[in-house]
């Protein structure tokens, strides 16, 4: 697909369906240098309070985002953009389905991981507005590969930067 045909394309964010596993696990796979399993998918998935959302462009998966909604943050597990459709605002466009799920005083900042070396995803969040709050280290248990911890704060709270003190089920790319 050309650059320009499918920069035209209207991008739709929908709830993960069992049938969207396979697209997932092929852009997991050309994602991430260490990609899920599909029972690594299901068990986070089946997790309570774990929400699975895909992009699509012309009824084609090109992005997915898993989440999970704790007390007072939401918490991205696992997100990736199929490499021919970076750039295009896919990305974008999940992130701000997290930052419409935000509210005063209750769920009022999103936070993840991301791996010392994934410099792309690290410039693509901050300029959606997230920063560096920590560094997570021997975070991975396929490396001994460090990890930032990313929040972002939504800007109508005045609540304080929490620890990171609750469990993870997962592990970001």
């Amino acid at each position: 697909m050309s650059k320009s045909a499918s920069t035209k394309q209207t991008v739709h964010i929908r709830w993960m369906i069992r049938r969207d596993l396979p697209s997932i696990l092929a852009i997991e796979s050309k994602s991430f240098e260490f990609p899920w399993t599909e029972d690594e998918f299901v068990r986070c998935l089946r997790q309570r309070d774990c929400i699975g959302m895909v992009a699509e462009c012309a009824e084609r998966v090109v992005g997915f985002m898993i989440y999970e909604l704790q007390r007072t943050r939401i918490h991205v597990l696992s997100f990736a953009v199929h490499p021919e459709f970076r750039r295009q605002s896919v990305g974008s466009a999940m992130i701000e389905k997290l930052f419409a799920k935000l509210a005063y005083q209750r769920r009022n900042r999103i936070v993840l991981e991301v791996r010392e070396t994934n410099l792309a995803a690290q410039l693509f969040f901050k300029t959606l507005g997230f920063k560096a709050t920590g560094v997570l280290r021997n975070f991975y248990d396929d490396s001994t590969e460090d990890a930032f911890l990313m929040q972002f704060r939504n800007t109508n709270s005045n609540a304080e930067i929490d620890s990171y003190g609750d469990s993870y089920h997962g592990q970001a790319g």
